[in-house]
């Protein structure tokens, strides 16, 4: 839960309606139906925190623009209105506080920062605030961006470069351990650099999901991402080593730019998680030291007793001479496979614009009138809340997440802000492309310059020209084999219309089920490694 811009959960869609069951998700958690009711109208005011700094906190900060949007909270940058010192807060709706779980997370993410003592790899906690809409968290702001972009933006990547992050993130495994502290969500994304400087520190920046532990004390809550999730964590008994795992798989995709333990599937990646088989072979790693690839299966053994401890990691030669370490460019392969998790899915954004130009003009004026409509004050543009408003009073109830997905999808220019031409291309989305043939066919014409029924790899390089950097020609490669599922090396008509229909792409799920708890699903692990889900 901290001031990271994130990215939304997505929304799944079942590809295969009316032809079989879709199997359990071994990553997710129902909570049922026992809501919380204190902060939804009941007799009593909810509380949630213990000694906040304030109830008001227009009294002391100016709020300014959104940062981030996560399922709890919104973040947005924040100035102290007599030094003028720019922090991040994290604002968390008590309408979103639906259980007693929810809100013993906030009460504990507090709690755990105010416990953590200050250190320069760790966002601090300024103050908080409660009134009775929202808890307000003020936190440090990071600025420099998340750890992989700024990796893809230097345009040199090594080995050298990788066993520093590395360093950095175990040496916050270590310091939360010491305080009897388990982050339990550990990934790329929870760490921001503080500021846009070459010499930024590295920050941890998440504690949604941290608890205290004791020594010898044993979890069994399905949390996390999955790509990030330890195998101990499946089979719900584990302790503060699930960090380690975590780390040892944010060192893998350093390397080499891709997840260990991947599949199509949650299902597909809980069963590759549990056999933890590694793979050595893929570009770069026969280029990559030994002692990176001893590291890397010391942090991903299965067996939690065996795997190392955080100082056994700190300790292991390769990060005690990390200055040592190889310094030659892991290659441009595993910058661009890096490039991957921090880009949209650039041909869908591009394809909701080309069907939004070749509208109607009678389409075009319903919904322009409909666009100011939700622009009440007559700003030429609307933010996520108009038109989460907007899109209700005209007869479209859109879930948080779906709504924020739109926003992304929308904003071409990334201000925060939908402007009309933008709105044009959400409406479109709003529209179910797949029930709109003669639009989704103009679109796929426009990447099929040559009219050959295909996109192939060359006019996906011409049409996205504006949308990516000139240095992207794997980002190129890795788009046309996420949508080229018969793996032919171009993409037709039925693969361009499924990706359209489809949710965001697996770069994200990682953040889709961070704040899912006890399934109602046991998980039977079978004697060769398979998985059994039963209810």
């Amino acid at each position: 839960m901290g001031n990271c811009c994130v990215a939304p959960p997505r929304n799944p869609e079942d590809q295969n309606k009316g032809k079989r069951k879709k199997k359990p998700n071994p990553f997710s958690v129902d909570y049922g139906v026992n809501h919380f009711a204190g902060g939804n109208g009941g007799s009593h005011k909810l509380t949630v925190l213990t000694n906040p700094t304030g109830c008001e906190i227009g009294l002391q900060y100016e709020l300014g623009r959104e940062l981030g949007r996560g399922e709890f909270g919104i973040t947005h940058l924040c100035t102290d209105k007599v030094t003028g010192e720019k922090f991040a807060c994290k604002s968390i709706s008590k309408k979103k506080l639906r259980t007693a779980i929810d809100i013993e997370d906030v009460r504990r993410e507090v709690q755990i920062m105010r416990h953590l003592p200050k250190h320069q790899n760790i966002v601090s906690l300024k103050d908080t605030f409660e009134d009775d809409n929202a808890v307000h968290l003020v936190m440090e702001l990071c600025e420099g961006g998340e750890l992989f972009d700024r990796i893809v933006a230097r345009g040199h990547y090594t080995e050298r470069a990788a066993a520093v992050v590395t360093k950095t993130i175990v040496e916050v495994v270590q310091m939360c351990h010491k305080q009897g502290v388990m982050h339990r969500d550990l990934k790329p994304e929870n760490f921001l650099f503080g500021n846009k400087k070459e010499n930024a520190p590295l920050k941890a920046i998440d504690f949604g999901l941290s608890v205290f532990f004791k020594p010898g004390e044993r979890f069994n809550e399905i949390v996390g991402s999955p790509y990030y999730m330890a195998p101990e964590v499946l089979k719900r008994n584990y302790g503060p080593e699930v960090d380690v795992w975590s780390a040892g798989v944010i060192l893998y995709i350093l390397l080499c730019g891709v997840p260990p333990f991947w599949a199509e599937t949650e299902q597909g990646v809980a069963q590759a998680i549990i056999r933890s088989v590694i793979d050595f072979k893929r570009d770069p790693w026969p280029k990559v030291s030994d002692n990176a690839k001893d590291l890397v299966r010391k942090m991903l053994d299965p067996d939690p007793k065996r795997r190392l401890t955080a100082q056994g990691v700190l300790d292991h030669p390769w990060l005690q001479n990390v200055k040592k370490a190889p310094n030659v460019s892991l290659g441009e392969t595993v910058r661009a496979r890096l490039k991957q998790f921090s880009v949209m899915n650039k041909l869908k954004k591009r394809a909701l614009r080309v069907i939004a130009e070749h509208l109607s003009v009678e389409e075009v004026a319903g919904i322009k009138e409909g666009f100011e409509k939700m622009d009440t004050g007559n700003k030429g543009k609307i933010n996520i809340d108009e038109l989460r408003v907007g899109l209700h009073k005209l007869g479209h109830q859109i879930a948080d997440a779906d709504l924020q997905i739109l926003m992304e999808a929308g904003d071409a220019d990334n201000d925060g802000y939908l402007d009309c031409r933008e709105f044009v291309a959400i409406s479109v989305h709003l529209r179910r492309m797949g029930d709109d043939e003669e639009h989704l066919r103009k679109a796929f014409d426009f990447f099929d310059q040559n009219l050959s029924g295909y996109i192939e790899i060359e006019e996906l390089r011409s049409t996205l020209a504006d949308e990516i950097d000139e240095n992207s020609e794997e980002v190129i490669n890795a788009i046309i084999n996420d949508v080229d599922t018969d793996k032919d090396g171009r993409i037709s008509y039925d693969e361009f219309a499924a990706m359209m229909k489809a949710g965001t792409d697996w770069r994200k799920a990682s953040r889709q089920y961070s704040r899912e708890r006890f399934n109602s699903l046991s998980l039977n692990l079978m004697r060769d490694g398979s998985l059994q889900l039963k209810q």
